[in-house]
């Protein structure tokens, strides 16, 4: 795929803002996945490509707030099996799944998160130093980040939210070590993601890796950013972009 000067810029300003939103809450890729598209992409060609920036991004944001100690390990593994497991069916459902079924699936993902921050916003959103769940505890959040790990695979856009769901309102996690361990999980189930894409051919490197360098900025600026603000302005930050995820998944 040629790309062009207006292309590059496109995708570098777009993955900027993209790293930044996903690093903090979710929804990026209703930035990237369109700007993709306008560059003559089909859906399941901009889906794949996009995740080479989300695997890029995810990397540097786990580093950053393992850096700064906000990065909660013990519980790992439990909560990375059921994110692999789902993140594995939902990229395979993805690479065959029909396109039209991505955006009812946003768009009701987005409205499903914006009703519960608005009616029980603890849910999502526990005080800071609330005492916090081992998985074992709570058997419902396998099934919270399996779903979470699912959707990731086969849409991404939005899938912060689902795993803020399971990590903030599930397991009781701050919003601070919630986006932590939320980039933790991504970085993952992406992984897993991307190597299905690259088999099926799916996925166009050049503009992937232009998009990469944007959210890769954007997240490195968005670990400093969560470090210093406080839970407040995360809760309200969070609200925002669950709007305007919902009115980007519909009008896309």
């Amino acid at each position: 795929m040629d790309i062009t000067i207006t292309h590059a810029i496109l995708l570098l300003v777009t993955g900027f803002f993209a790293g930044i939103i996903n690093t903090l809450a979710g929804g990026g890729s209703n930035l990237t996945l369109p700007a993709l598209m306008m560059m003559g992409m089909p859906a399941e060609v901009a889906n794949a490509t996009n995740r080479v920036g989300v695997l890029m991004q995810s990397i540097v944001a786990v580093f950053g707030f393992k850096k700064h100690g906000k990065l909660d390990t013990d519980d790992k593994v439990p909560i990375l099996i059921p994110t692999v497991i789902g993140g594995l069916l939902g990229a395979a459902g993805a690479a065959y799944a029909p396109t039209e079924w991505i955006k009812p699936l946003l768009l009701g993902t987005m409205l499903l998160m914006a009703l519960v921050i608005l009616v029980k916003p603890s849910m999502i959103a526990p005080e800071y130093g609330a005492s916090v769940n081992k998985v074992s505890q709570t058997p419902s959040s396998w099934w919270w980040l399996g779903v979470a790990g699912f959707y990731g695979g086969f849409v991404q856009a939005g899938v912060g939210f689902v795993l803020l769901a399971a990590l903030a309102g599930s397991l009781r996690y701050d919003l601070v070590r919630a986006n932590a361990l939320k980039m933790l999980c991504t970085l993952v189930f992406t992984s897993v993601a991307l190597v299905l894409f690259m088999i099926e051919g799916l996925i166009q490197w050049l503009p992937g890796v232009i998009l990469a360098f944007g959210t890769m900025f954007g997240a490195h600026l968005a670990v400093k950013m969560a470090i210093k603000a406080r839970p407040e302005a995360m809760k309200w930050f969070l609200f925002i972009m669950t709007l305007v995820g919902c009115i980007a998944a519909y009008f896309s």
